[in-house]
């Protein structure tokens, strides 16, 4: 590689620790600020409708203020909006993106072996297979004998609980006020639309279908919660016949304490 260096810098912001909002994500953010439309602007950047949904829920559900307003319609139906706040967070990202382009291109001049800083970087990049991804902050913690129990604020309106091992919690150094995440796999959260039912699982949260994408045997679910946040259920297409669901449906995600999985990033 030469000291001229033609190489091109990719700009990420991270929250916490996690991968918050890159390139192609602000390219999304910006087609639905000019298209007004989620289905136009997954078009113009290349994405597939339900992977630029995908994008924007990560965005919404790490973000303390939603980036994104959707108002709920047929299958590609309904509009999206971009908030003050999301424009604010482009245009930042619009104005680091030149600064950092240069400043990577002077480090490039001096150093050595970028190849090998560069494969040091991935092996330390973070990656997931849980489904629900939540930031929260611990506003209580009950310990006991052998399990300590954690509850999670993710907004006014919506809580987590947790139960963790004191071992878990000792290793993680658990402190009310500490901001963690809550991950949640999909096919551990169970839907339900008896909004007055007595159930056994300690966490529910509530709002409206925003999505349903249908495999062959199991169908996705995506609810939309207050303040755009969003958890997905995985169940079978017996179960969507059956809860009889469609966008706009009210409905709760049920999932239990012992599901809930607690990471600190840093």
């Amino acid at each position: 590689m030469g000291k001229s260096s033609g190489l091109k810098g990719r700009l990420f912001f991270e929250k916490d620790g996690a991968s918050f909002l890159g390139g192609k994500r602000v390219d999304l953010l910006e087609a639905i600020d000019l298209h007004g439309s989620i289905s136009s602007a997954a078009k113009v950047v290349g994405m597939s409708y339900k992977g630029a949904w995908d994008v924007i829920d990560a965005m919404n559900n790490q973000s303390d203020q939603p980036l994104v307003l959707r108002s709920i319609g047929g299958k590609h139906g309904g509009g999206t909006e971009l908030t003050e706040h999301g424009r604010r967070i482009v245009r930042l990202f619009r104005t680091g993106e030149a600064e950092y382009q240069n400043v990577l291109n002077a480090l490039v001049g001096g150093m050595e072996n970028f190849d090998a800083f560069q494969d040091l970087l991935r092996r330390f990049s973070m990656r997931t297979s849980a489904r629900n991804q939540f930031l929260g902050r611990i506003v209580r913690l009950a310990r006991g004998p052998v399990n300590v129990d954690v509850r999670i604020q993710l907004d006014e309106k919506n809580e987590i609980a947790s139960m963790v091992t004191r071992e878990s919690s000792d290793a993680l150094g658990l402190e009310i006020g500490m901001e963690i995440y809550a991950l949640i796999k999909a096919p551990s959260v169970i839907l339900s639309t008896d909004d007055a039912g007595r159930f056994s699982a300690e966490n529910r949260l509530c709002g409206q279908v925003s999505r349903i994408h249908e495999g062959q045997v199991n169908a996705e679910v995506m609810l939309v919660l207050d303040n755009e946040k969003t958890v997905t259920s995985v169940v079978t297409l017996n179960t969507v016949e059956k809860l009889d669901l469609s966008e706009g449906t009210p409905a709760c995600a049920l999932f239990t304490a012992s599901s809930v999985i607690l990471a600190l990033i840093g």
